[in-house]
Order: structure tokens, then C-alpha cells, then sequence
């Protein structure tokens, strides 16, 4: 292990060694990195509580953080943090085009990339808190993605949990990925129309620079065709905050298609950073069914999301095969990709029965114009779990834990213990 102090918190690395397939404990070993986070007054001390986070995605490593900045600081008045990178991501055992090419062919590939879903990144989790704490449980924050974590561990393993908080991550317990998408694209939809409302001039901003990439072959820095459909995708940027705002700016800096504004482009269209999450996004949603690139099939259910349409809307959270073939980054795992999007019979990732009877102090923050997570599909979640407590609110969007300076967490400890 090693230490080191930043502003206010005193940060310690960890390594842990857990199998690469939990059903096989004696079999290959894959490692896994957490950092400790503690406040510098409170380091030391064995009686400081452990929270867990986990990270949206899926496929991102956990935050790095500097001193106590956002929810951190919230956070670091009640617990010692563990900021886990889930298996495959930042300092865990990558995975990579490169490191997948060692695997053998497609099919080994694809093999291999069935062991990077919520379900192993919970029983990684219990490792993790068995080496560390014994027998004692420990709370659980999840964030997005990590939230679907944090209900697969209420299903599997409740008993490592002393309470669960979830922001934004409740997922429909028997939803397939059609479903999901069936829900999202309205939403989307719904969001580009507030875009245009605020910022009119973009709607032929849009249009003018969808012509230009349609008559002609414009590429990215890295070689990726800059497609309209490509274009299309930078609407994942509107179910932020300030994405609109952001993505405004992004507009009005590409009249001329500019080398600036192709590499900036491309800083939000590459998955170099993160190439797990476009190939197991819509895994993290199959439960006993095949995905089966289910957004590009359900797109052609919603004529206006046509690259041909006027106005052009932009996407949402979607991941397209597309995108597997055009990316270089992603290139080289793409028939991986088809194998497990033809894969029917994943894990289940969640128990209804033993979610019905849980026991553990839960709460769960639902953001009522969540891009990405389905409120409806959440509200029906937070329902069947018993005892979880929620909070629904307009007030923040799907990045609300990340931008409230601690105010989200801070309600959400307050409902698990029921001061609120």
C-alpha cells in the first residue's frame, strides 16, 4: 500500500487480487485498484465507517480526486471512501483492444468480456471488504451505472451492506434493452427540442453542417469517419447539466469544419478513454435475452431521429455497431461486440424476491428528467425494494451527485437514517 496527502485528505492506494471468473476462485486471477480516501483529521483511525463508491459507466474508472472537492467533502465528514476503478478500468487489469487480441479469437473475446458486468464487479466488492474489514459491513454509493451495482448487490450479497445510497442508478429489475431504449428516445427527443428552444440559431447551424458531412468525406484527427450520424451521437451531452449549453458552444465553433474543431470533435466522440463502455453498454441491461444492437434497431421505430430529418436531432446515451466499425480504438473488438450482442443467455442481474424482503437502510435519489435512466422504470425499481426510501427531484439532472457540491448525498444520508 501506499500513502500520500493532498489538501485536507490523506489517500492510500490498494491492489487486490481477485479471479477473473468468481465461479472459478482457483482459476485465473485479474487485480483490481481502489484508492482510500481519508480526511486528514480522521486518518488513522479504525472506527471511521468505509463507504464504497461506484463509478458510473459502465466501463470508467472511478474519480481522481484532489484534496475534498464535490461530494467528496460531504462524504469525508461521515466515512473513509474506497473510489473503486471496476475491474477493467484506470489501474485494474485493462482491457483493450491490445490486451483482448492475447485472448485468441472473437469468440475467446467475447468470453472474456462476460466477466466485466455488475454482477462480477459485486463479488469483487466483497472480496475487497472482506480483506479489509472482515466480517463488518460497509455502505455503498453508487452513481448511474454503479447504482445498477448497488442493486445487484442487494440481490446477492446484502449482507456486506450496512445501507445502499443510489443517485440516478435505479434500473427496471426485468427491462430489456428494448425497453430501455423504447422509454429513451422520447426523452431525448424532448431534450432537443429544449435545446432548440434555447438556442434557435443551432437548428441551422446543425442542418448547414450535416450537409457539409454528407457531401463529403470529412474525417477525425484519428481517421474516423465524421459521419452525420457520428454527429448525431454528440447529443449524450444534453442529460448533463450544462450540456446544453456546452454542446452550443461546440456548434458555433464549427461553421467551417475547422482542424480545432475536429480534434475537439473527437475528444467527444473517441472511446479510447473508455472502450468497455460502448462494447457493454446494452449488456449491462440483458438479463436471459439477446440485446442484439437493440438502440439501432429500435431508432428505426422513430422516424425523426433520421440523419436525413429536419430538424436533425441528436442521440442520447446510445451505442450503435456503427461505432464499433468506424472508431479505431473500437475496430479491432467489433466482432467481439456482435457475438455478445447475439448472446441470450446472460445472468440474471437482479432477485425480486430477495429485493422485496431487503433489510438494509436504503435511499435512492430519482432525477425526474433523467436522460439517461428512465424515471419510470426507476420509481417501479424503488417500489419493489423494501424499505428503500426515495427522493424525487427536478432540481438536478442525471450528473446531479457531480455538480451539488455535496447537497445530493447529503439528502440522501439523511433519508437512509431517517432524519429527513
Amino acid at each position: 500500500m501506499t500513502s500520500y496527502a493532498q489538501p485536507g485528505t490523506v489517500l492510500t492506494d490498494h491492489v487486490f487480487p481477485v479471479p477473473l471468473d468468481h465461479d472459478r476462485p482457483d482459476g485465473e486471477q485479474i487485480e483490481v485498484f481502489a484508492r482510500e480516501v481519508s480526511a486528514r483529521s480522521l486518518a488513522g483511525r479504525d472506527d471511521v465507517p468505509w463507504l464504497l463508491f461506484l463509478q458510473g459507466g459502465p466501463g470508467f474508472p472511478a474519480q481522481r480526486p484532489v484534496g475534498r472537492e464535490g461530494w467528496l467533502d460531504r462524504a469525508l465528514r461521515d466515512y473513509r471512501v474506497l473510489l473503486l476503478d471496476q475491474r477493467g478500468t484506470g489501474r485494474s487489469t485493462p482491457v483493450s483492444a491490445a490486451s483482448l487480441a492475447l485472448r485468441g479469437d472473437a469468440a475467446a473475446q467475447a468470453r472474456y468480456l462476460t466477466h466485466f458486468r455488475a454482477d462480477s464487479i459485486v463479488l469483487d466488492a466483497e472480496l475487497i471488504r472482506t480483506s479489509l474489514l472482515g466480517d463488518v459491513p460497509w455502505s455503498v454509493l453508487g452513481q448511474s451505472f454503479g447504482g445498477f451495482c448497488v442493486v445487484s448487490y442487494l440481490s446477492f450479497a446484502p449482507h456486506g451492506l450496512c445501507e445502499a445510497l443510489i443517485a440516478g442508478g435505479l434500473p427496471g429489475l426485468s427491462a430489456t434493452a428494448d425497453d430501455v431504449y423504447r422509454a429513451m428516445y422520447p426523452r431525448v427527443a424532448a431534450r432537443n427540442s429544449a435545446h432548440y428552444a434555447s438556442y434557435p440559431d443551432d437548428e441551422g447551424l446543425v442542418i448547414s453542417i450535416a450537409q457539409r458531412l454528407a457531401e463529403g468525406d470529412i474525417r477525425l484527427p484519428d481517421g474516423a469517419p465524421l459521419t452525420v450520424e457520428a454527429f448525431q451521437s454528440l447529443g449524450r451531452m444534453l442529460g448533463n447539466a450544462a450540456g446544453s449549453h456546452r454542446l452550443h458552444y461546440l456548434l458555433e465553433a464549427g461553421a467551417d469544419l475547422s482542424q480545432a474543431w475536429l480534434y475537439e470533435m473527437q475528444r467527444h466522440l473517441s472511446f479510447a478513454g473508455a472502450p468497455l463502455y460502448a462494447v457493454l453498454h446494452e449488456a449491462c441491461y440483458a438479463q436471459r435475452t439477446a440485446t442484439r444492437w437493440a438502440a439501432q434497431r429500435v431508432r428505426a421505430e422513430f422516424a425523426e431521429f433520421s440523419p436525413a430529418a429536419e430538424p436533425l436531432l441528436f442521440t442520447g446515451e446510445m451505442i450503435y455497431p456503427w461505432m464499433l466499425g468506424d472508431d479505431p480504438v473500437l475496430r479491432p473488438m467489433r466482432d467481439a461486440a456482435d457475438i455478445l450482442a447475439d448472446r441470450d443467455d446472460w445472468p440474471v442481474l437482479y432477485d425480486p424476491s430477495r429485493l422485496a424482503a431487503n433489510e438494509v437502510p436504503a435511499a435512492a435519489a430519482v432525477y425526474f428528467d433523467d436522460m439517461y435512466v428512465d424515471p419510470g422504470f426507476s420509481l417501479a425499481t424503488a417500489g419493489a425494494i423494501g424499505g428503500l426510501r426515495r427522493w424525487v427531484t427536478s432540481e438536478y439532472e442525471h450528473d446531479g451527485l457531480r455538480v451539488s457540491g455535496g447537497r445530493v448525498l447529503d439528502h440522501l444520508i439523511g433519508l437512509v437514517r431517517g432524519e429527513v
